[in-house]
């Protein structure tokens, strides 16, 4: 099986330290891990400008993998990285499985409230709003309700784990429960597919 790797660990100075142990993650359960910068399955046009190759790379990554675990984990903000959401729909479009993790227990709500700080306040009927007056969405979800409500529907978990903020970019507790969640749905599904087999 061959994962693609999503979130914004792409951005550290030792990215390749961070997938070298993911992919080590994903080979101990017989798995195949695939990081946005490894080499895509077809090149890009040489000739186009290297935002879009890049865009073009990952995108031909997804394609060609079997499932997508994504890093959720609060990136600059109170919500995980927009291409890594992106990424992940776009693998939910295509029917495939889909996992998330986050390196935060804090809630989506709680989390855009600190960041709103005291430009929140309370309507009327006690729900938040933010300084322009568009509510606060609140659903005690780690995220977005789209993020989780797609990861819900492909039958895919979304785990969290409590680290310290030094940790937070790091930590693959949670990645490693994804990756452990995954391979067993894989090996329930081909053993059922096999006939003789329940």
């Amino acid at each position: 099986m061959l994962i693609y790797l999503a979130g914004p660990e792409l951005f550290l100075a030792d990215a390749a330290r961070i997938a070298d142990a993911k992919r080590a993650i994903c080979a101990a359960h017989g798995c195949t891990g695939v990081f946005p910068t490894d080499q895509p399955p077809r090149l890009p046009d040489p000739g186009a400008p290297e935002w879009y190759r890049l865009y073009l790379a990952n995108e031909a990554h997804i394609r060609g993998c079997d499932a997508l675990i994504a890093n959720l984990t609060p990136f600059r903000g109170p919500s995980a990285d927009p291409g890594t959401v992106y990424e992940l729909g776009f693998m939910r479009a295509l029917g495939r499985p889909v996992h998330g993790f986050m390196n935060t227990a804090a809630r989506f709500g709680s989390r855009t409230l600190a960041a709103l700080g005291r430009q929140a306040r309370r309507r009327a009927d006690g729900a938040w709003e933010d300084a322009e007056g568009m509510a606060v969405e609140d659903f005690v979800l780690h995220d977005n309700l789209m993020i989780e409500g797609g990861i819900r529907a492909a039958g895919g978990s979304f785990e969290t784990a409590a680290v310290p903020a030094a940790a937070r970019w790091t930590d693959l507790t949670a990645f490693g429960r994804c990756v452990a969640k995954l391979a067993l749905a894989s090996r329930s599904g081909a053993a059922a597919a096999r006939p003789g087999t329940s």
